[in-house]
């Protein structure tokens, strides 16, 4: 293995001083935008991660793991009554991490938001961390590249073959397309609908487009009419851009659709009380079905029929991963799991309610 790269190499390959680079990582907005710019491309080209204290040095370890994810809190549960309501998908995979870094003696060092500098925040967080999950597409893939050759990495969600460059790397994910084909499935099958309308993201998400595909398939195997791309893509999975896709479903021409398909939960429950505002009642009128299993999702009434993937557990396997990894423990070549997800069969689809057995692809 080549030498750890270190400050003094950073600044002879950018041609600056190394208080410049320090600059760079303690307060980036302090140099100039060129300047930051190069010495954070030197850093990458070297593999140079900062480390976050004398500690860190001089044992190489700092008994703390990082978790970085982009910030997609929902603005509509803030205040909301009970706090367990307003957790959402990244709250419950934290949940999972705290938990099991505590059980194995480390504490957890998040980055929730990467708006205006990630490459360096994301080093900041890599240089004061012992080992590093992040959720798929968070950060760019030559930041992780540099990261994992000082830190262990797992990455969460999206499909490992998304980028095939970071196939070295542990994986966490879940059956999304399984969970959305058996959903599906359900509503073709046992309810007897065939006019489905999948409402999915603007951007590319990997797990979003899984669902897409799991919601084709039931579709296409059940002679249902499917078209090659959803009704709706929204650029964001919030409440109010559940509720926005709610009123465009309900004012497009021709016969609504008589199940609307989410690709996550807080956009089925933005839609459930758009529709309640309409005067159309779920499911009598309309079926609303979610993704992901929040606990919002039972709480909302009717109580949302989703697929429920295990995030806090996501979170707990990422731990495991990266301590594993930490105490030299085999295997030796990545490990990539696949988590299953279950069906739970509530009201909004006119179910009482009932949770299918976990299914993996």
């Amino acid at each position: 293995m080549n030498a750890i790269p270190t400050v003094y190499d950073v600044a002879e390959r950018s041609g600056v001083s190394i208080a410049t680079v320090s600059r760079v990582y303690r307060s980036p907005d302090s140099v100039r935008a060129a300047t930051r710019e190069r010495v954070l491309a030197a850093a990458s080209e070297l593999g140079y991660v900062p480390s976050g204290s004398a500690r860190g040095l001089a044992s190489r370890s700092t008994g703390v793991l990082g978790l970085c994810f982009p910030d997609y809190s929902d603005p509509d549960t803030v205040g909301a009554e009970d706090d367990d309501a307003a957790m959402l998908y990244s709250d419950q995979i934290i949940r999972g991490m705290e938990r099991a870094a505590r059980r194995q003696g480390y504490a957890l060092l998040i980055a929730a938001s990467l708006a205006g500098g990630p490459e360096s925040l994301v080093a900041q967080v890599a240089g004061r961390v012992d080992g590093f999950a992040v959720m798929a597409r968070t950060v760019p893939t030559e930041e992780l590249e540099a990261i994992s050759r000082r830190r262990p990495v797992v990455m969460l969600a999206g499909p490992r073959a998304q980028d095939p460059s970071l196939d070295h790397l542990d994986h966490v994910e879940v059956a999304n397309e399984d969970g959305q084909y058996e959903l599906t499935r359900h509503l073709v099958r046992d309810h007897g609908l065939r006019r489905l309308a999948y409402v999915g993201l603007v951007d590319d998400s990997p797990d979003v487009e899984a669902r897409f595909r799991g919601f084709r398939r039931a579709c296409v195997e059940a002679g249902v009419e499917a078209a090659d791309a959803p009704a709706l893509r929204m650029p964001m999975m919030t409440q109010a851009e559940g509720a926005r896709a709610a009123r465009l479903l309900c004012e497009g021409g021709g016969d609504r659709p008589e199940a609307f398909v989410f690709a996550n939960d807080q956009m089925a429950v933005g839609a459930l009380q758009a529709l309640e505002r309409r005067g159309l009642r779920v499911p009598d009128d309309v079926v609303v079905t979610g993704f992901d299993g929040i606990p919002l999702s039972r709480m909302v009434r009717p109580a949302l029929t989703t697929v429920r993937q295990p995030m806090v557990r996501m979170g707990e396997e990422a731990v495991d991963l990266l301590v594993r990894r930490l105490s030299g423990q085999p295997p030796r070549e990545p490990v990539s799991l696949m988590l299953p997800v279950s069906v739970a069969r509530r009201a909004s689809c006119g179910c009482e309610e009932t949770t299918t057995l976990p299914t993996v692809g």
